[in-house]
């Protein structure tokens, strides 16, 4: 497993300006696993400098060439699959089938599609008597969270570089050492010096002083919206350009004429995946009145397989671990009834929540209105599609969530009501060239395929 108790500047490992460290636990356990540097203001005003000093040179690069680079850094990814997959086993504590197919297998998708895409953009178009250029918008910086740390940081990086971007990257303090991973096989596709950066460390120290940069010229950020709401005022005192991939509530529709069996064991299967730790998880399954009963007997069952320690690993965390307890404890304080799981700890070690159903749940409780960012189900009943609709965009955040419906069509006429950005229609399949983002207070920009990549550029026009 990659370690390194050094900082990725200006093409070499170097060690951080100050002496302290971070340490990285392995939830599973609760072990320490690792210790990185902790970055400071320093170690970032480094890291932005070797990014601005780089930028002329990768931006005037052509865009065949960067897709060459693009393409060896997707190939040094998929030589190293088992290798990342155990180091996300190891600090975020995901099973090891999913860390190999998700956490590993998804961000070659998407480093390889944007080195497809920067290979055919169109960076120049004609419009009447003007030449529209899109021209790489400058230093990035880049803040990435823990959940899916490695697809987090391709899904910002990958476009950038696409775009002729240089990044300064800051990952999740719990979950660096994959981060440190990336940076080697960055080395190894021979990215120039400087073109790519990474500065280990905690968010108030070294994300904030990213965010505010006079010499960052965009800041990407996924987490929670709170702390989107403090980098997008320091992005907006210098006038810079943010992209922020922020929180979920998100509904899982299930209209009348749906097979319910299925909508309700998918829904499940979505909430539980990666530990309930999915910022787009369908957390809350509104069903009709009619079917409510046989919708919460059908989830109750499928939660139960899903057994701690075997299909579903331990949250990040001893802090997120007390964090969604206590929201299960606030839910049944407010009148929900646990029909799966609760707030009791599972036998064993580790940093494990037992996954939880809530029935008679409410639009106006806690638990339907927060981000409880754990393996917790909320199911919530509907009189008809006006009062699903009503419930379903009844929530700041509008990320992500599901519609079923007997046929397509049907479930896409509902779709088109939901104030949300993403909407998977009768289980469709995950798309990394489709746009994932949200409305409302889940966030501003979109990632992935082309509307991922016109993130990190600009326009000029040139007048004949």
């Amino acid at each position: 497993m990659t370690q390194h108790d050094a900082m990725y500047i200006d093409g070499s490992w170097r060690p951080a300006a100050g002496s302290g460290t971070i340490e990285v636990v392995n939830p599973a356990d609760g072990q320490v696993i690792a210790t990185v540097p902790a970055g400071s203001a320093q170690d970032v005003d480094a890291a932005v400098r070797a990014a601005r000093a780089a930028l002329p040179g990768w931006a005037a690069t052509p865009p065949a060439e960067r897709a060459a680079h693009l393409a060896a850094l997707r190939d040094q990814l998929a030589a190293r699959t088992a290798e990342i997959a155990e180091t996300v086993t190891a600090e975020l504590g995901s099973p090891l089938d999913f860390s190999t197919a998700v956490h590993a297998g998804v961000p070659l998708a998407v480093c390889g599609s944007y080195a497809e895409l920067a290979g055919m953009y169109s960076f120049e178009e004609k419009i009447g008597n003007s030449t529209v250029l899109h021209e790489p918008v400058g230093v990035v910086g880049a803040i990435t969270p823990w959940n899916y740390p490695l697809h987090q940081i391709v899904a910002k990086v990958a476009p950038a570089l696409a775009a002729g971007c240089t990044v300064v990257l800051k990952p999740a303090e719990d979950t660096p050492l994959v981060a440190q991973l990336f940076a080697e096989c960055v080395d190894a596709a021979r990215i120039p010096a400087g073109v790519f950066n990474l500065v280990t460390g905690l968010g108030p120290v070294a994300g904030q002083e990213l965010a505010g940069h006079e010499g960052v010229d965009l800041v990407s950020f996924t987490g929670s919206t709170a702390v989107g709401k403090r980098i997008g005022a320091l992005a907006g005192a210098a006038v810079k350009r943010v992209a922020l991939e922020l929180g979920g509530k998100s509904a899982n529709v299930i209209l009348p004429s749906a097979d319910l069996p299925r909508a309700v064991a998918v829904g499940v299967a979505n909430v539980m995946a990666n530990s309930g730790q999915t910022c787009s998880a369908w957390t809350r399954m509104l069903v009709h009145q009619d079917q409510y009963a046989e919708a919460v007997e059908l989830a109750t069952a499928a939660a139960a397989k899903y057994v701690p320690g075997e299909r579903v690993g331990p949250l990040v965390s001893a802090k997120q671990r007390d964090r969604v307890r206590g929201y299960i404890e606030q839910g049944i304080a407010e009148g929900a009834r646990v029909v799966a799981g609760g707030p009791q700890a599972p036998a064993g070690t580790g940093f494990y929540v037992t996954p939880t159903v809530f029935a008679d749940v409410t639009p106006e409780m806690t638990i339907a209105q927060e981000e409880i960012f754990g393996p917790v189900l909320s199911i919530l009943k509907y009189e008809d599609e006006d009062d699903a609709a009503r419930i379903a965009n009844g929530t700041i955040y509008g990320l992500a969530g599901a519609v079923w419906a007997g046929d397509d069509a049907e479930a896409v006429a509902f779709a088109r009501r939901l104030d949300t950005g993403q909407v998977d229609i009768n289980g469709g399949r995950f798309n990394p060239l489709a746009p994932f983002g949200g409305y409302k207070q889940s966030g501003i920009g979109r990632e992935l395929g082309p509307h991922g990549l016109t993130e990190y550029l600009q326009t000029k026009s040139l007048q004949f």
